[in-house]
């Protein structure tokens, strides 16, 4: 039989524990708002944002604007801006082929764990990176991982950008079959569209590991999804959502 101090003790570590369970889902999550709101994607059933993180990639990002570009699409590249600094001319050419950039940070650390400090001057340098470089103002943030709490979008916001999420991704990032990407990513378009939701689709054209790492398959599962949606759905960037919640 547990004592009353045993018991206590027991309730006590339960409790923490779902805290703890708590604020790592909140942390990390993206349809959790307990850590601020986020543009995820509104209730506009047939909009697809095809979004590319942790680029520039100077051995994948210019085939994939090819790709994009074969079927007249524009996307929202977040960008680091520890690579955009080596890789100026891509920036300017993302952007001149009329793609929306945002701020991915610097270095892609996972914000939630990062002090204040760090977290300001990783987004305020990205920006000013990119500003400087592309000659548009940086409007959009999506946090590396996802991870953030109150701080992290508190200074995205301080900066004048709305912080954005998803509810479209699967792990490209290590998927070496551009089939298995694209399959997974249009069950949840479909379902998304039967909800009536827009549709918030993450890829990754680089890695913060490796600047110039392998994205073949990223690359043609995005060509897959223009494909098979182009002639019923609009793609979109960012901007065209603006501020709206879903």
């Amino acid at each position: 039989m547990f004592s009353p101090l045993a018991t206590g003790i027991a309730a006590g570590l339960s409790a923490a524990g779902l805290a703890a369970g708590g604020c790592a889902y909140a942390a990390k999550w993206p349809g959790s708002r307990l850590f601020g709101e986020a543009l995820i994607a509104p209730q506009r059933p047939g909009e697809l944002a095809l979004t590319f993180d942790d680029g520039p990639n100077p051995a994948w990002t210019p085939r994939l604007l090819e790709v994009l570009a074969s079927h007249d699409l524009r996307a929202t590249f977040f960008l680091l801006g520890g690579y955009a600094l080596t890789e100026p001319v891509l920036v300017r050419r993302i952007v001149a082929a009329g793609h929306l950039i945002g701020n991915h940070s610097w270095s892609h650390p996972n914000l939630a764990l990062a002090a204040a400090k760090t977290i300001e001057k990783e987004l305020a340098r990205t920006s000013e990176t990119l500003e400087q470089i592309a000659g548009v103002p940086i409007k959009y943030f999506r946090p590396p991982f996802g991870a953030r709490r109150p701080v992290v979008f508190r200074t995205a916001k301080s900066l004048g950008m709305v912080p954005v999420l998803w509810n479209a991704m699967t792990s490209d990032w290590r998927e070496p079959s551009e089939n298995l990407i694209a399959m997974r990513l249009m069950r949840s378009i479909d379902r998304l569209v039967r909800r009536g939701q827009a549709a918030n689709i993450v890829l990754h054209d680089g890695n913060h590991l490796n600047r110039v790492a392998y994205r073949e398959p990223s690359v043609a599962a995005a060509g897959q999804l223009a494909v098979r949606y182009k002639a019923t759905h609009r793609f979109v960037t960012l901007d065209a959502w603006g501020r709206l919640q879903p």
